[in-house]
C-alpha cells in the first residue's frame, strides 16, 4: 500500500473512489482491486486507513470533501471517480447540522465534479440515496419518484441538492458522463465506524436493545451497493438513476437473524412509536452532554414515524440495465457479525463462555 499517487503507462484503468475507509468505499475498494483495477484511494485518516486497506495494494490519499482543492492534485490520471463520501451522522448524534451536511454533500460534490472535470475526467459515479425518493405507504417506488425537497430532513435534503448539483454539471457540460446510484440501508462487513446499521448489530449482540423499534427499511448488502456502482459506470445511461436499495425489511425481520448470527436471543417486545419519541429525545440529551452517538435520536425517530413502509423500491431497471442482484440478507448478517469477530469488535463466542467481554 503506497501513499503517493503512481504515473504507470500501460496499466489497468484508475478509480478514485472518496470515502474510501467507509462502509460502501472500504468493499468498492475491494471490489475494484478484485476486478483488476488500480484505486486511488481519499481517507480522512491515513491510520485507519492502513487497519482497513492491509495486505492490499493501493494508493492512499489524505484529504477531505471540506476541503476539495487539497487533494485536487491526485485527480490527475483518473479514469473514473466514484464517489462515496457523504456527511450522515446527524442522524445519531443528536440536533441538527445542516451546515456540515450542505458543506460536505453539496459543495463538496460541486467542488469535486469542477476540479476532476479541469484534471481531464470525464466519468463519475455518485452516490445518492434512497432518501431522494418518495411514495405512499405501501406503494413500490421506482427511480421516478423524487421526494418533494419541502418534505425532506436535513440530511434527505443535503442528497436531493447533491443529486442535482451532478444534473447540473451535466447539462453544463455535455462531454461528462454521470450515473447515480441509490443505496438503501446498507450493513455488511468492514464497517468500522460503526455506521447506525452496525451499531444495531453490536447492540443486539450486547443486549442493549430493549426491544424491537417501530418502522421498516430497505436493507442491502454494502457489496451489492458496490457491485452496482461497477456496473453503472460500465453499462449505466449518461444522468440516470439506479437503485441499489435492497429488501424491504422490519426490525421485527433483522433482529433475529443478527441474533441468530451472534448466538443470542432477539428481543420480541415491540417498542411504541410514542416511546421511541421519548427515547430520542433523552438520547438527544445524552449526545449533547457527552458528545457520544446514539442510536435512536429525536431525528430518527421522526424518521421512522414518517418513512415506515414506504421502504419497497422496485430493482427492475437496475437489473434490467445493470444485471444486479442482491445476496440474501441472512448471509449479509453473518459476514457482518463474522467481521466484528475477526476485528476484536466482539468478543468470538468461544471467549464469551470464558467470560471475557466484548471489546465495544
Amino acid at each position: 500500500m503506497s501513499s503517493e499517487p503512481t504515473d504507470l503507462s500501460s496499466s489497468p484503468p484508475l478509480a478514485f473512489v472518496t470515502g474510501a475507509t467507509g462502509l460502501l468505499g472500504n468493499n468498492l475498494v475491494r471490489e475494484l482491486i478484485a476486478d483488476g483495477w488500480r484505486v486511488r484511494a481519499l481517507v480522512r485518516s491515513r491510520e485507519k486507513a492502513a487497519r482497513q486497506f492491509s495486505g492490499l495494494d493501493l494508493e492512499i490519499v489524505g484529504g477531505d470533501m471540506l476541503d476539495v482543492p487539497g487533494f485536487a492534485a491526485a485527480l490527475h490520471g483518473v479514469d473514473v471517480v466514484f464517489h462515496a463520501a457523504a456527511y450522515f451522522r446527524d442522524s445519531y448524534k443528536g440536533g441538527r447540522h445542516w451546515d456540515a451536511l450542505h458543506a460536505a454533500n453539496v459543495e463538496g460534490t460541486r467542488a469535486l465534479l469542477d476540479h476532476a472535470w479541469h484534471a481531464g475526467v470525464r466519468r463519475f459515479v455518485h452516490t445518492s440515496s434512497v432518501a431522494v425518493l418518495r411514495g405512499a405507504k405501501g406503494q413500490v417506488i421506482d427511480e421516478s419518484m423524487l421526494r418533494d425537497e419541502g418534505e425532506a430532513d436535513d440530511y434527505y435534503r443535503s442528497k436531493i441538492l447533491a443529486d442535482r448539483v451532478v444534473l447540473e454539471f451535466l447539462d453544463a457540460h455535455p462531454e461528462a458522463r454521470a450515473v447515480l446510484v441509490l443505496p438503501g440501508w446498507m450493513h455488511g462487513p468492514g464497517d468500522m465506524g460503526p455506521t447506525a446499521a452496525g451499531q444495531t448489530v453490536l447492540d443486539v449482540a450486547m443486549g442493549r436493545l430493549p426491544g424491537v423499534p417501530p418502522g421498516s427499511f430497505s436493507v442491502v448488502d454494502a457489496r451489492d451497493v458496490a457491485r452496482a456502482m461497477i456496473l453503472a459506470d460500465r453499462l449505466g445511461r449518461r444522468g440516470e438513476r439506479y437503485l441499489a436499495a435492497g429488501r424491504h425489511s422490519t426490525m421485527a425481520d433483522l433482529l433475529p437473524l443478527v441474533a441468530q448470527a451472534v448466538g443470542v436471543t432477539a428481543p420480541t417486545r415491540r417498542i411504541p412509536l410514542a416511546l421511541l419519541h421519548l427515547i430520542g429525545a433523552w438520547n438527544e440529551v445524552y449526545a449533547r452532554l457527552t458528545g457520544r452517538p446514539v442510536l435512536v435520536s429525536w431525528a430518527m425517530a421522526r424518521t421512522i414515524a414518517t418513512e415506515n413502509d414506504r421502504s419497497r423500491y422496485d430493482p427492475a431497471k437496475s437489473a434490467r440495465e445493470l444485471g444486479l442482484t442482491f445476496r440474501p440478507l441472512a448471509e449479509t448478517i453473518r459476514d457482518e457479525v463474522a467481521w466484528f469477530y475477526a476485528n476484536g469488535v466482539l468478543a468470538s463466542p468461544q471467549d464469551r463462555v470464558r467470560g471475557r467481554p466484548t471489546m465495544a
